[in-house]
């Protein structure tokens, strides 16, 4: 459904919700917002910001739960979901084509620090954000309850056959059944040093040139699931994993590193409007793991479209009337 068909919906259900009222012989104005939504306790009526995201599944649910939340609030909102890729979305935020996305603490590490290996410090997130916002101007809200790490996956036939239970089990797998094995990885995954080339390094084996096959996000999880020695790339939180059976490799050496999520906004848009820390804390507080796998399988499994998705998750806690 697209946002056009999603507001003219909306218009009839408010419609219908004022000709009820009247013909309840109601004598008392209908008031924007139900019971405990954003729109009781924050006053966002002066506000325009531009809420951008990645372009996959997770990344487009969260980017239209922000969206709708400020919308809720009384702002207006600038809809960018699904914008490009992590460089890209990162470049716009920073030069103030958009104002906020949602951002993974290990991404700003590697990507945005230009980090390597483990996070410094007893706090992950707070090591970055300190330093994203003194090094970059840009601020973090969170974390969020739940973290989208990267993972190495396989199917139940891989994992009985072959024996591999985790990570480390990869080197001998490689060296026996080199031949035999497909890995099947995004377009990020493969080249980030938070991806493939990192975890080869790390680990100390590496993939078959002719294993390794490069496919959309979307594809890798059913080709992980078909007959075969087959292995992907995943997020930790993706509904398709318990879907399709898959098993989640151990990264027994602890070399992905944390990812959080939060929502990282430009200094300036932070300072000038601060209840938004208090607004995405509280939305971000109720988003767990099981949550997004739940969300982004609705997305993934059921075809639903992801602003859908975010308008039901929002009105079911309570933070959209």
């Amino acid at each position: 459904m697209s946002r056009v068909n999603r507001w003219i919906r909306l218009a009839l259900v408010t419609a219908l919700a004022v000709v009820v009222f009247a013909g309840c012989g109601g004598d008392g104005a209908i008031v924007g917002g139900g019971e405990g939504s954003l729109a009781e306790d924050y006053d966002l009526s002066d506000a325009t910001f531009t809420v951008g995201s990645k372009e996959f599944t997770e990344q487009e649910i969260l980017g239209y739960i922000a969206l709708q939340a400020l919308e809720e609030a009384g702002a207006t909102a600038n809809d960018q979901v699904g914008l490009a890729g992590t460089e890209a979305v990162r470049t716009a935020l920073a030069s103030g084509d958009i104002d906020m996305y949602w951002e993974y603490v290990g991404t700003g590490w590697i990507n945005h620090l230009g980090e390597s290996g483990e996070i410094d410090g007893e706090d992950d997130f707070q090591t970055v954000a300190e330093r994203d916002l003194e090094e970059n101007g840009i601020y973090w809200i969170g974390p969020a309850g739940f973290s989208n790490g990267y993972a190495i996956a396989t199917n139940e036939q891989t994992t009985e056959e072959l024996d591999v239970q985790q990570l480390s089990d990869m080197g001998r797998v490689i060296e026996e059944h080199g031949d035999e094995i497909s890995l099947f990885v995004g377009a990020e995954f493969a080249t980030r040093d938070d991806g493939l080339p990192g975890v080869e390094e790390a680990y100390g084996w590496e993939f078959p040139d002719d294993a390794v096959r490069r496919v959309q996000d979307s594809l890798v999880y059913e080709q992980t699931a078909g007959e075969g020695y087959n292995f992907g790339s995943v997020f930790e939180t993706d509904g398709r994993i318990p879907n399709l059976d898959l098993v989640l490799l151990e990264d027994d050496q602890n070399f992905f590193p944390s990812y959080a999520g939060a929502l990282t906004v430009r200094e300036e848009t932070h300072e000038e409007y601060p209840q938004l820390e208090e607004m995405f804390t509280e939305i971000g507080d109720q988003l767990t793991i099981e949550t997004m796998q739940e969300l982004n399988a609705r997305r993934d499994v059921d075809e639903e479209f992801p602003e859908d998705i975010a308008e039901d998750w929002l009105q079911e806690n309570g933070f959209i009337g």
